[in-house]
């Protein structure tokens, strides 16, 4: 059981957050994102601080890197460039609040903010003295941003406001917020302002006002702060998550990114040699491998490597997971991946689509990693392999829940131990499961085509047996064997000739071949067309498991119980075991014939 985190929760002076902030006491951890407020929300959150509105909970926590419970890489607030003082507090939740206030009203730099087009936007902001005195005027109206050279144009090249000098400053009475919480600055400003307007109580008066309800509100302000004294890396995630009021969701990744930079490593860097390692080749088959299935892979291979861990690769695994663990497993882990692609090719699956279930990857290529070249190479290895890939696919409850059992098991079995076989013992295949194949939506519906590619089906015009190669530029696509207008014509149950019985992989040529017509009639077709005899259409459609008498004579109901026990046979080769009652009573009523 996670222990609870110690916290404390008060408000706090903004101006003492400020400072902090100037001085590098509070900074970002490196998994938070970048500061990305734009004009409008800054000048609404000045706004609202002016008016003492409450903005929001601040969420602050301890950085205490002498106890080695938590460390993190940090880095300063957008605009910050001096750090005067030792971390103390990194930021969980408030970054784009606290940056926004820091930027606009703390730092003598002008703000730099996005805009359109990718590009980035300088602004110093003001403080309409008139409009924010001025009850009928929307305080975000007084709110005022200028560009760089403190010149804002109109669209014709109009000077709109030049606020370039502190005569223009004092003329318009536009206050500079950037010198609002330097009380020596302010006090020169205001001073100056009343003798610009020559001392006269009207102006003089209208200041004090200003002062006392518009710049003392926001250099008064409280902010009610969360400080987290002492929290685990899960409990940090868990606790940015929940509060996190942009609404984004932390990841493992990058809560290890961070942690991982406090001892120098840039594990997001690294991340992008990796995946393209992996995936740099022939097919995209490997592309669906995304940071956080590597680093579980990696956790679940590195895990089982060490004597004095239990093997595991759950969230938490994965946060405390050390950098020299890390370092040690990452390149065996790179040769997993690179087998296991050879692997799938060996199994008919040669695009990310065509895989059935992704999340058997990981296991996949952690088991691969141990293997050391002759091992994978072996004849009785693969076989192993075969059996638990398909099982899991035909078992069609294949979760991250299998992960661990499947590298305990499939390795005691590869190394000629004791295995539970979990996975292969608990796959049950049900043969009423091929009626209601229709889609690629399923696991077992991609894993029946996959076995289709494996068996070495050929197109039934061109002649092509599918491979990785070829299907680098000629992709096939799933279609019925009795097309479906022709099926509809003779009043078939479309339960029965939309089901994955009644379909195989074509290429889109072969596919306008055949058009809607019997298949006696656009077998002639084929012939003509691929200038092909019987012999060869026969050997063509046995490539697909397709009976060529039944075919012939467009004997629907004889071809569909032909072709669901051949569909069988190939599925129980696959998982290596039998499939139950093909012969039982429901079956027969399904298919009109025992599939046995």
């Amino acid at each position: 059981m996670t222990k609870a985190i110690k916290q404390s929760s008060h408000d706090e002076e903004l101006t003492d957050i400020m400072k902090d902030i100037h001085d590098g006491r509070i900074q970002l951890p490196e998994f938070q994102r970048g500061w990305i407020w734009d004009d409008i929300r800054i000048r609404s959150l000045i706004a609202s601080l002016s008016q003492s509105y409450p903005m929001g909970v601040i969420t602050l926590m301890k950085y205490n890197i002498a106890s080695l419970k938590l460390k993190f890489g940090y880095r300063s607030l957008n605009g910050v460039e001096h750090k005067g003082k030792s971390l103390e507090y990194l930021i969980l939740d408030g970054q784009q609040r606290l940056t926004s206030i820091y930027c606009a009203t703390y730092s003598s730099k002008p703000v730099k903010i996005p805009g359109g087009k990718g590009k980035e936007l300088r602004r110093f902001y003001y403080l309409d003295i008139s409009k924010c005195l001025d009850e009928n005027v929307d305080r975000v109206d007084a709110v005022i941003s200028v560009p760089e050279g403190k010149v804002k144009t109109k669209f014709s090249g109009e000077v709109e406001l030049d606020l370039s000098t502190r005569e223009h400053e004092y003329e318009l009475e536009m206050f500079p917020l950037n010198i609002l919480f330097d009380s020596k600055a302010q006090l020169y400003w205001g001073d100056g302002y009343k003798k610009y307007h020559s001392y006269s109580d009207e102006y003089s008066e209208k200041y004090n006002r200003f002062l006392s309800e518009i710049l003392e509100t926001i250099t008064s302000y409280k902010l009610p702060v969360i400080r987290i004294e002492d929290a685990t890396k899960e409990a940090v995630c868990k606790v940015f998550e929940n509060i996190n009021t942009g609404g984004m969701t932390l990841t493992i990744f990058e809560l290890l990114t961070a942690s991982f930079a406090a001892d120098d490593f840039n594990l997001r860097a690294d991340w992008e040699k990796c995946r393209k390692a992996i995936r740099g080749h022939h097919t995209d088959i490997l592309n669906g491998i995304d940071e956080g299935s590597f680093l579980t892979s990696v956790t679940l291979y590195s895990t089982y490597m060490r004597s004095d861990k239990t093997t595991a690769c759950g969230k938490t695994d994965v946060l405390t997971m050390e950098l020299d663990d890390y370092r040690k497993s990452k390149d065996a882990l790179l040769k997993g991946y690179n087998r296991a692609r050879m692997f799938l090719y060996q199994q008919g699956i040669f695009r990310q689509r065509d895989v059935p279930y992704p999340a058997q990857i990981v296991p996949l290529a952690a088991i691969c990693a141990v293997l050391d070249d002759h091992q994978f190479n072996n004849a009785e290895t693969t076989t192993i392999l075969s059996e638990w890939f398909w099982c899991g696919i035909f078992g069609e409850d294949y979760s991250n829940t299998n992960y661990v059992n499947d590298i305990e098991d499939v390795l005691n079995s590869i190394n000629g131990r004791h295995s539970l076989n979990r996975t292969v013992n608990a796959a049950l295949f049900n043969p009423a499961r091929l009626l209601t194949m229709r889609t690629r939506q399923s696991a077992a519906y991609k894993g029946v085509m996959a076995l289709l590619y494996k068996n070495g089906c050929m197109d039934l015009v061109s002649g092509m047996i599918m491979d990785v190669a070829k299907s680098i530029d000629i992709e096939p696509d799933i279609h019925h064997i009795f097309p479906s207008q022709h099926c509809k014509a003779k009043h078939y149950p479309k339960e029965r000739y939309d089901s994955i019985i009644n379909k195989t992989p074509l290429l889109a040529a072969s596919n306008r071949s055949i058009g809607g017509a019997a298949p006696s009639t656009y077998s002639a077709k084929i012939i003509k067309k691929a200038s092909i005899d019987d012999a060869e259409l026969r050997q063509r459609l046995k490539t697909n498991l397709i009976d060529y008498d039944s075919f012939m004579k467009d004997d629907f109901e004889e071809f569909f119980r032909d072709r669901a026990s051949r569909l069988l046979e190939l599925i129980v080769k696959a998982m290596g075991k039998p499939i139950p009652d093909k012969d039982s009573a429901h079956m027969i009523e399904l298919y009109g014939v025992s599939l046995a």
